[in-house]
């Protein structure tokens, strides 16, 4: 588990630095996404999550959900197309999951990539997401993490 800035980046994930979301490819070739540690430190108190329907076809840089903060509404935006395989309803029903559980009861959709060969350029982990979360941090002003109680990552 990487640190910048009292912010999680877990190791095994890749990371869409200016969507601010990571990514976790499972055995299946299904991906999950959701909001980074420092996606919900800007974003505040996540009040609710709508994301898009199961089945739903997605593309890169699309919107897969739609969240909401007490000083934030706006999309989530995949970097990767496909088809929207599973929604987690329990982000859906209880949207403080993306506050404090980014990455693991937090996750928002999975889908199965129409072509993550292509579309995964821009993605990256390890010191790539670090140096690139840095800048992103510094161009946007950005202090340290804030995390709720009971945050478990």
């Amino acid at each position: 588990m990487s640190e910048l800035n009292n912010c999680l980046l877990p190791d095994d994930l890749l990371y869409h630095v200016q969507s601010n979301i990571w990514l976790r490819q499972h055995d299946d070739q299904t991906i999950e996404m959701g909001m980074t540690d420092i996606a919900q430190t800007m974003a505040g108190n996540i009040i609710h999550c709508r994301p898009k329907a199961l089945g739903k076809m997605v593309k890169a840089g699309k919107s897969i959900a739609t969240v909401e903060s007490g000083k934030w509404v706006g999309p989530v935006r995949c970097s990767v197309g496909g088809e929207i395989v599973a929604v987690n309803e329990a982000v859906a029903a209880d949207a403080t999951l993306l506050n404090k559980s980014p990455y693991k009861q937090g996750w928002i959709i999975r889908l199965m990539p129409t072509d993550f060969t292509a579309d995964k350029g821009e993605l990256v982990s390890g010191a790539d997401a670090l140096a690139g979360f840095k800048d992103y941090m510094a161009e946007n002003e950005l202090g340290e993490c804030i995390h709720c109680e009971g945050f478990d990552g």
